[in-house]
């Protein structure tokens, strides 16, 4: 049997919310159907461990089962309770205490510090483990929804225009009036719509 392999960098995970937090929230499936290699490759695609850490915790699930097991979980439970979260600050409902539960049991839990670390002549923050374990692969996604927890009303948090989408996103646009996840997906299919509806002559030349 041939062991896991981790994604190349052509395969790794379109990133839109615009914040950890919302990307996970985007990534995580709401069937609880999220497997150990979607996981890993949201970890890679969003820098959290590199590709050398992300081959090693690959094969995890074989060396030690039980850890990855018990990860899986909580990064479930904690890309459920970010969509709850975010779903409700949207529609500007009340938010459950058991939702932030979520996110406090990964902030609790782990113990580090933030460092600053040169990559190709830039700086960047980076969470940096006190420990060894597992948990703090989560640390940085709690934070990042907490942050937008905490902001309130004041979080651009929006979910894209297109029904049938359903993303996240965080409107960093200077006129904060950005409608789509990726206006190169969701909102050149809306702006084709739009032309098809107000020229339906020319859909029916191009058939």
């Amino acid at each position: 049997m041939r062991g896991p392999s981790i994604p190349s960098t052509e395969s790794r995970l379109p990133l839109l919310g615009g914040r950890l937090s919302v990307d996970f929230a985007n990534t995580t499936p709401s069937n609880g159907d999220l497997s150990w290699e979607r996981l890993i490759l949201f970890l890679e695609s969003t820098g959290i461990v590199s590709a050398e850490r992300g081959a090693q915790l690959l094969s995890l699930p074989q060396s030690d089962p039980q850890a990855a097991e018990a990860l899986l979980q909580k990064a479930w439970r904690l890309g459920t309770a970010l969509r709850k979260v975010f779903a409700a600050m949207l529609r500007k409902q009340t938010m459950l205490a058991e939702w932030i539960e979520s996110v406090n049991e990964i902030l609790r839990i782990t113990e580090g510090h933030d460092e600053l670390v040169g990559r190709d002549n830039c700086w960047k923050i980076e969470f940096v483990a006190r420990e060894g374990g597992l948990d703090w692969l989560l640390a940085a996604v709690a934070r990042s929804g907490a942050e937008i927890v905490a902001e309130g009303p004041r979080a651009r948090l929006r979910l894209c225009a297109n029904p049938h989408c359903g993303l996240f996103f965080y409107d960093d646009s200077r006129t904060r009036r950005r409608r789509w996840c990726s206006m190169a997906v969701c909102g050149n299919r809306s702006k084709v719509a739009a032309f098809a509806r107000k020229h339906p002559s020319a859909r029916n030349t191009s058939n």
